[in-house]
């Protein structure tokens, strides 16, 4: 099924659910959205049709519906994410059909349960929506969205954190509402305080995330000059850079490339970067990033390096880096080498990368081609700008005019004009670096050697026809910028004013100049580029027409009618657009009528508060300090309101911005409608004629018709006989079909109960087969175990013939033995004789023993009173020896007969 119908089918099953929520249309309606999102819907918004927009503004409005059923509305935001495949695609969902509120809408319908997958893929899907899209604070529940991410953001809930925080950063990037509200609020102190926590979060997706909330909230204030401070800036620097080249994934990069812009933009944290002394070493880093096949991460690099380009002491920087001189020769263009070493061994130059980007298809990776054009012209402008041109980059231009002058080729208006428009987009920017490379004189030399007269011819020419050639029912208003001929005329100027510079140095350029100056087509690109409100244009203009102003055949009268044309066209598409800018409906902001009063009964107070100070300061004594204190009260809350005032009508001032932009939009899509409904108009003319034609044929049918009627009424009779006898067989038919439906269910019964059986009949003919591979085992077994029995017998039988002869030898044994054992017992006899004596022998001994033992503990025993007498005898002695001595003493006193009998007596 074609894209067409299923977008129809999409349309008509909307409308049914809108008139009817039931089952039904709600399965179709799913069935039909499940279809779409099978299919390839790349630029399906972009192309303008009527039929896409009203199926995604059906959707839209069901999907912001509280009454939609949730997974029905899962489906639904799906196929919308889907179908913002491309920046333009997501601009218009976001700007003309308002899926940001909606969404925003759906997430406040759900806050109470925030790990629902329905609220986390509106999340994801806001996060990719509002990337590099700046979000009005006027927007429908942008504030409960905000209110929602900082609550959830402070949450532990791992797996809605890392979503919240890539949407708030989103919000808040280049947004001064959002970042004014988020400031006002009354719980920023805490939501900082998780944002410098996360800082230290293992995840480096959470960390860049939070860097870009606090750089857009912080920067310019006194907590961001701590924060991005001299002290912690190089850290930043380091991990940014790191993250970039050992990030996570695409979208990691991403969003550390758009840090590092934001923090570029910083004059001091730019000057901060030049004096970074890693700086070259991580440039070096990023530059390899380019060898890469990834268009994506190759454009955010690209991006990067524009950004570090805007810095005037990164410029010479990124010049020497990437005009180093070329380790290996050029490969073939379109063909990328992969990261790594080249065939000679060494690192790829970085300049070598940028120029295979260079030659990309203009398809799929158009963004990487222009920023690298964009780039090298940068780079180029300052190393020409410096007194001498070095070398290497000399060598440099030489190695790249080559695949500058194969991209000037290709140029093929039946690819389409989308195709056609990218083209010219890269010519343009060639050219313009080729100009560049023109106002140096010794680079000119090298250009001029290159360029030939033909090339630049058969370029213009097929400009020149592209301007004239385009469909006016698929090319944009004339007055946009995107519209193709202002594209082709864009690069044809740029063509032309490089024919003009090297028209003195190539051969036959002069004449190829001249002669594409005298061509009737070139009024219009002319007249495009001097009524165009770029200055650079209109420059561009003017100076071709000082040069082709006097040639004889210069189409001057046609440029005359083409500008008086543009300058009608331009004030009557602006008369249009107001006017559609009034009709057009925008969303209000909400503003509480409460404050509006009060602050108008504030100005009337205010008003007359002043006559009667005016009044009172002539004629009456001077106002106390309190009354000037109110006065003072007063007047600030005045200044307040007015703030808010301000604030407000900003926010309308925005609002009706958005405004303007959906109705050029949408008057480029009514201009669109208006040729598309001319062309189905000559298409239904051609359709009538082919229907009168038919017409007249059919009436000629017609007679013969009349004619075939007449019989058929009479075959009408019969047949209504035939029909009556019909029906008696229907009313039979309905016995019968009772009769069928009974035999119908018995059958199912049956056929029920014969699958059972079947089942049945399975697991037993399994269990047969079973048993009768046992049989056949235990078979085989039995016939091996016959065989063994019989040689088991044959050996018995041997064995009993040796028995028996061992038998008969045994006999003769045993005589022997009884006579040995005669022996034995009278040697036993004897030996139990000699133990009884050993028994008597050993009793005796240890009475033996016995006695001694005690026969020595009676003289130990002995031998301790021993002892103990004799320490009593010494005692005794001593104590005798002193009652002698005390005797002698007394004697002594007494007469000498007494003292020598007491001695003989001792």
């Amino acid at each position: 099924m074609d894209l067409t119908t299923c977008l129809k089918s999409l349309l008509l099953a909307i409308q049914q659910y809108r008139g009817s929520r039931t089952t039904h249309n709600t399965a179709q309606l799913h069935k039909q959205v499940e279809e779409v999102s099978g299919l390839r819907c790349d630029q399906l918004l972009s192309s303008g049709q009527v039929l896409p927009s009203e199926c995604v503004s059906g959707l839209v409005e069901l999907a912001g519906n509280p009454n939609t059923n949730p997974s029905l509305t899962s489906s639904i935001i799906s196929l919308l994410a889907q179908l913002a495949c491309d920046d333009d695609s997501r601009e218009m969902l976001h700007s003309s059909y308002n899926l940001t509120s909606t969404l925003a809408s759906v997430i406040h319908c759900h806050s109470a349960t925030p790990g629902e997958p329905l609220v986390l893929q509106c999340l994801q899907v806001l996060q990719k929506l509002t990337y590099n899209t700046r979000t009005f604070q006027s927007t429908n529940y942008i504030h409960e969205l905000i209110a929602f991410l900082m609550t959830n953001i402070q949450s532990h809930n791992d797996d809605i954190i890392m979503p919240c925080l890539g949407l708030m950063a989103n919000l808040c990037r280049d947004n001064h509402s959002v970042q004014s509200h988020i400031k006002s609020l009354d719980n920023v102190k805490p939501f900082y305080r998780t944002l410098i926590n996360f800082l230290a979060h293992n995840s480096l997706t959470v960390v860049v995330f939070t860097l870009s909330i606090l750089s857009s909230l912080t920067l310019n204030e006194k907590v961001g000059e701590k924060f991005f401070d001299a002290k912690n800036i190089h850290q930043t620097f380091q991990l940014v850079f790191n993250i970039i080249v050992n990030g996570d994934g695409t979208l990691t990069r991403k969003y550390s490339v758009d840090l590092l812009v934001d923090l570029l933009k910083n004059s001091k944290i730019a000057d901060f970067l030049t004096r970074y002394q890693h700086f070259s070493a991580c440039l070096s880093q990023v530059l390899g990033l380019l060898q890469s096949k990834d268009p994506d991460s190759a454009a955010k690099v690209l991006e990067l390096l524009l950004a570090m380009c805007s810095v005037s002491g990164l410029r010479s920087l990124l010049c020497d880096v990437v005009f180093k001189p070329a380790a290996a020769k050029l490969k073939a263009p379109g063909r990328r080498q992969g990261p790594g070493l080249d065939n000679g061994g060494r690192k790829e130059q970085s300049g070598l990368a940028l120029v295979q980007w260079l030659s990309s298809p203009v398809e799929g990776a158009e963004a990487c081609s222009l920023q690298a054009l964009h780039l090298l012209h940068e780079l180029l402008k300052e190393s020409l700008g410096a007194e001498t041109l070095p070398d290497r980059v000399v060598s440099f231009i030489e190695m790249l005019l080559p695949v500058l002058l194969e991209l000037l080729r290709g140029v093929d208006p039946a690819k389409g004009d989308a195709h056609l428009r990218k083209h010219c987009h890269r010519i343009t920017h060639v050219n313009s670096l080729l100009l560049l490379l023109c106002t140096d004189d010794s680079t000119r030399s090298i250009v001029s050697r290159q360029v030939s007269a033909q090339l630049c011819l058969s370029q213009a020419e097929s400009l020149l026809s592209c301007c004239h050639g385009n469909n006016p029912l698929t090319c944009l208003p004339p007055g946009s910028d995107n519209d193709i001929s202002q594209v082709c005329a864009e690069a044809l100027l740029k063509t032309l004013e490089l024919m003009s510079k090297l028209r003195q140095q190539v051969k036959d350029m002069e004449t190829s100049f001249y002669r594409m100056l005298q061509d009737q087509r070139i009024a219009t690109p002319l007249s495009l580029a001097l009524t165009s409100h770029h200055r650079q244009r209109v420059q561009t203009g003017l100076s071709l027409l000082f040069e082709a102003t006097p040639l004889p055949d210069f189409p001057s009268l046609v440029l005359g009618e083409s500008i008086a044309a543009n300058n009608a066209y331009r004030p009557r598409d602006c008369e249009l657009s107001v006017k559609r800018v009034a009709v057009q409906e925008v969303p209000p902001p909400r503003i509480n009528t409460s404050v509006l009063d009060s602050s108008t009964g504030t100005s009337r107070g205010v008003h007359s508060l002043v006559e009667k100070m005016q009044n009172g300061l002539g004629l009456q004594e001077p106002v106390k300090d309190s009354h000037v204190s109110e006065i003072i009260d007063v007047y600030a809350q005045k200044i307040s309101a007015f703030a808010s005032q301000e604030s407000r009508l900003q926010d309308l001032l925005e609002a009706k911005a958005l405004a303007l932009s959906q109705a050029d939009r949408l008057l480029s899509q009514f201009r669109f409608q208006r040729a598309q409904a001319e062309a189905e108009a000559l298409k239904l003319g051609s359709l009538l004629k082919e229907a009168e034609r038919r017409r007249e044929d059919l009436q000629s049918e017609l007679s013969k018709q009349v004619l075939e009627v007449k019989r058929s009424k009479a075959d009408m009779e019969e047949l209504l006989q035939h029909n009556a006898r019909l029906q008696q067989d229907t009313e039979e038919h309905q016995g019968l079909k009772g009769g069928y439906n009974a035999l119908l269910s018995r059958f199912s019964e049956s056929e029920r109960l014969l699958r059972e059986q079947q089942v049945a009949h399975v697991a037993l003919t399994k269990q047969s087969d079973a048993l009768r591979k046992n049989h056949e085992a235990l078979q085989l077994q039995h016939e091996k175990m016959a065989s063994e029995l019989e040689e088991r017998e044959e050996e018995v039988r041997s064995v009993r013939s040796d028995l028996q002869q061992k038998n008969s030898d045994i006999t003769g044994l045993r005589g022997e033995l009884r006579a040995e054992e005669e022996k034995v017992k009278e040697k036993d006899q004897e030996r139990r004789d000699l133990e009884e004596t050993v028994d008597v022998l050993r009793k005796e001994l240890n009475k033996t023993e016995q006695a001694r033992k005690d026969a020595s503990i009676k003289a130990s025993s002995l031998e301790l009173q021993k002892s103990q007498l004799e320490t009593k005898l010494k005692q005794k002695e001593d104590e005798l020896n002193k009652h002698s001595a005390m005797i002698s003493m007394i004697h002594s006193l007494s007469s000498g007969k007494m003292k020598s009998d007491v001695n003989l007596s001792l």
